[in-house]
């Protein structure tokens, strides 16, 4: 059975019939209202409305499961997919008619919406139409925009004569809901702690109701404990509800595309054909700078004023994203003084430039501001929100989205949504096409591009996974369920904390202050944008430093009754800070700010006092040990663009005989276009093994993202090399087997998992590689070394099968890797890139 991350979504939307009897149905006579509604050009929006209402009318489908049944004896796909009944187990809602609609963000939900609700009420088939939303700011606008169409003339003249209820009232939850009235409401409203008259209106009325449900991916992907009760009420029998249609431009529960879609217009169809704005995003910057954050503000300050000379038609805007409210709330407390820094103004004139948007009571009134802020007489030009809370707004002018944290981007839903958010095109550019720019960071990049092309359906994937081979490449690998538990550990007094280090991690200090982004094109992902931005960082000479720090520790001396600087004198903090620039190449007799404030943080420990702090250990749950086989691994891709990049594939005669007709096809359009200098393919991208016996792997290919997982793959299938392993694996990103660890962020505990790149077999031994640059240092690194080396011991404890060992190690220690493995001498291998994290 073939991988459901093969399928594109436009194979998954079930089709309703087009055999409809018009007796029973008649859309014909809608077809003026529909030109009245959504106009000569916008024919996505008239099919949206007519495949919603032919599903719910035309008298075949009893429940969306009969339209399914029927999609899925016709269609290979969905057969190939999954079985009969798990496509019925999938199905939300499944005994009601209760469809889906996919429209790109900024494609108009609303119009076919209020079409839908108009046409069941002019047919008779309810008496009532509830329009459910997550949030008071789209509820506020889906009532502004259907009291604008249900009393618009034009609109009102085009339908027909004979309509049930042809002036439906604009209506919300303090009131009764009577016959023909449309009810906008959110969602909260419903709940019987809260005073409304929806659920008086609408008990027992539930067969002769339609209830449309906007951003309908928080029914099933519910973001609070208020959401998760919208499926709830919609399938309470005391309602008894029917007819159900919910509308999204992320379709996605997670990573999985919705079940029950009946239509779509992708966010690729709307971008190329110009409905919203082309979408760029950063895939290349300066990545050896390590630059603080105040220098980031400066770039984004820089395009935004870059945008402002480009589109001066307008006021434009920048969204800046963070993960919580929190978080949010510090960001723009930094901007604004970085603002009032960058602009000479006072601080109450930065702060009218920027404006935050979350879901706390303390915001509650920024909604009304959030409805001006396209004006050019509105002073906000940043906007502060969090990712989840910026569905519905209906701001035009957005031409930067700044992600402050990676998890903006880390599935299809939320890069949808991120995509989303500045799509819509200012009436001033009608007509022409502007682009909104995505700056997130450049390393995020590869992540990224892979999930914007998954959401885009629009890049070729090849694929990695297991294959039977004459000789058995495949074994077991042993992994242990842990549970995770906080301890304290106490401090020495103060002055018996003994301090170390002879240096501090700094930031780099670029001796060029300009930095060239690079964007690229959602729609045409071969047109690069590149921006130059000029950043100023704040300098000192050492020895200002040096008198700095005395007089801070001095100040410490005083304050804790403790000579410090008996302990650290000049001498040795002048070491320090030297030492910790020649790590970062700095030859200049300078400091930078950012660096200044490490190295008094970093002093600052000198200082710790008998306390307790938190640290996270991981404790075996019972019957902890598992039993992993390399079979069970699950299918592996990547792009071909990614081969631009670091990415490579690795194949042999085998993967051209066993994998399947895609990777066979994939593999030869890969040949010819590096053979060709097409593509723009970079010279590592590919690599054939003559030699099949090199190649010892379970897998039909080997894919690799980076470079350091580039180069280990080339030393496992050396001549040399290859006969002192006797198979390999090289594991997935994510979901085959990871390893629990804890390291500090500041004063915070923090909990990650990671999984190891390779895992070699050698004999009873189980060698687990992870590989990394030789510049990664971290605190992360440390706690990932320092629990996979628990993990191990904690294994070869549990199980005496298999024998494990751990290594993170960079390219600089390959040579030495392999020699010691060649000598069946491995065990006596030491990682420089270990030590230094020591």
């Amino acid at each position: 059975m073939k991988s459901k991350e093969v399928y594109k979504n436009e194979d998954l939307v079930l089709k309703v019939n087009k055999n409809i009897d018009t007796e029973v149905l008649d859309l014909n006579k809608y077809e003026p209202f529909l030109e009245a509604l959504c106009g000569e050009s916008r024919e996505f929006q008239k099919d949206a409305i007519r495949e919603a209402i032919k599903f719910l009318l035309c008298g075949r489908y009893k429940s969306i499961k009969d339209l399914a049944e029927e999609n899925y004896h016709t269609n290979e796909i969905l057969q190939e997919r999954c079985s009969e009944n798990d496509l019925y187990k999938s199905l939300p809602l499944a005994d009601k008619l209760n469809c889906s609609i996919d429209l790109a963000t900024g494609t108009g939900k609303s119009y076919v919406m209020y079409g839908i609700a108009q046409i069941m009420l002019c047919e008779g088939a309810v008496d009532r139409v509830l329009v459910l939303c997550p949030s008071l700011t789209i509820e506020d606008g889906l009532t502004e925009k259907f009291e604008d169409l249900a009393s618009n003339k034009n609109i009102k003249d085009s339908l027909p004569s004979k309509s049930k209820y042809k002036n439906p009232s604009i209506v919300n939850g303090t009131g009764t809901v009577a016959q023909g009235d449309i009810c906008v409401e959110n969602i909260h409203a419903v709940y019987i702690k809260n005073k409304s008259a929806i659920r008086d209106s609408f008990l027992g009325q539930g067969d002769r109701s339609l209830v449309l449900s906007d951003e309908a991916h928080h029914i099933y992907s519910p973001s609070d404990k208020d959401l998760k009760k919208w499926e709830q009420f919609l399938a309470d029998k005391k309602f008894g509800f029917k007819y159900l249609v919910g509308l999204s431009g992320t379709c996605y529960i997670k990573d999985d595309y919705f079940p029950n879609v009946v239509y779509r217009y992708s966010l690729k169809d709307a971008i190329d054909e110009k409905y919203v704005k082309d979408i760029f995003y950063v895939v290349d910057e300066d990545e050896t700078k390590k630059l603080p954050e105040d220098v980031r503000f400066q770039e984004v300050y820089q395009i935004h004023q870059d945008n402002k000379n480009k589109y001066d038609k307008v006021k434009p805007l920048t969204i800046l994203i963070t993960k919580n409210i929190a978080e949010c709330k510090s960001l723009i407390t930094k901007f604004q003084k970085f603002l009032k820094k960058e602009e000479k103004v006072s601080m109450e004139q930065a702060e009218e430039k920027t404006l935050i948007i979350t879901s706390a009571k303390e915001h509650e009134k920024n909604r009304a501001i959030l409805k001006k802020v396209d004006s050019k007489n509105n002073k906000v030009e940043y906007i502060f929100s969090v990712s989840m809370l910026t569905e519905g707004w209906d701001v035009k002018n957005v031409f930067q989205i700044v992600p402050h944290e990676k998890k903006a981007f880390d599935s299809k839903l939320l890069i949808s949504q991120v995509l989303g958010r500045g799509l819509r095109i200012p009436h001033e550019y009608a007509g022409e096409q502007p682009s909104v720019r995505i700056f997130n960071h450049a390393k995020w990049y590869p992540e990224i591009r892979k999930l914007v092309d998954e959401v885009l359906e629009r890049d070729k994937r090849i694929y990695s996974y297991i294959v039977k081979k004459d000789k058995e490449y495949n074994f077991s690998i042993h992994n242990i369920d842990y549970d995770p538990q906080e301890n304290e550990k106490e401090y020495q007094k103060k002055g018996e904390y003994e301090f170390n280090a002879d240096f501090f991690r700094y930031d780099d200090q670029p001796k060029s202050d300009e930095n060239i982004i690079t964007f690229e094109g959602v729609r045409d992902s071969s047109v690069h944008k590149q921006i130059a931005v000029s950043t100023q960082m704040k300098m000192y000479k050492i020895d200002y430093a040096i008198n700095e720090i005395i007089n801070k520790v001095s100040f410490w001396s005083e304050a804790d009754d403790v000579d410090y600087l008996k302990l650290y004198p000049e001498k040795k903090i002048e070491k320090v800070i030297r030492n910790s620039l020649e790590r970062i190449g700095e030859k200049r007799d300078l400091i930078s700010e950012s660096n200044l404030q490490n190295t008094l943080r970093g002093f600052g420990v000198i200082r710790r006092a008998s306390s307790k702090f938190k640290v996270i250990r991981f404790d075996p749950k019972p019957d902890n040990l598992n039993e992993i086989k390399t079979e069970e691994i699950e299918r592996n891709s990547i792009s071909l663009s990614a081969l631009s990049k670091e990415g490579a594939i690795y194949y042999d005669d085998n993967s051209l005989t066993l994998s399947e007709d895609n990777e066979k096809k994939m593999i030869k359009e890969v040949e010819d276009a590096y053979e060709n200098g097409v593509g723009g393919l970079s010279t590592t991208c590919k690599m054939k093994i003559d030699n099949s016996y090199r190649f010892k792997t379970p897998l039909n290919l080997v894919l690799v993202s980076h470079k350091p997982e580039r180069e280990f793959v080339k030393h496992l299938i050396k001549e040399e090399n290859y006969k002192a392993v006797d198979a390999w694996l090289k594991s997935r990103d994510t979901g085959f087997y990871s390893i629990d660890y804890s390291w500090r962020k500041g004063e915070h505990p923090k909990i990650g998992e990671f999984n190891p790149d390779f895992f070699l077999k050698i004999g009873y031994n189980i060698l687990i590689i992870e590989t990394k640059s030789e510049i990664d240092i971290s605190d992360e690194n440390k706690g990932k070394v320092e629990y996979a080396k628990r993990h191990i011991e904690m294994l070869n404890k549990l199980q005496k099968k298999q024998k494990y060992y751990f290594w993170m190690i960079s390219p600089q220690d390959y040579n030495n890797f392999f020699k010691l493995l060649r000598e069946e001498k491995w065990t006596d291998f030491t990682s420089t890139l270990e030590s230094e994290l020591r």
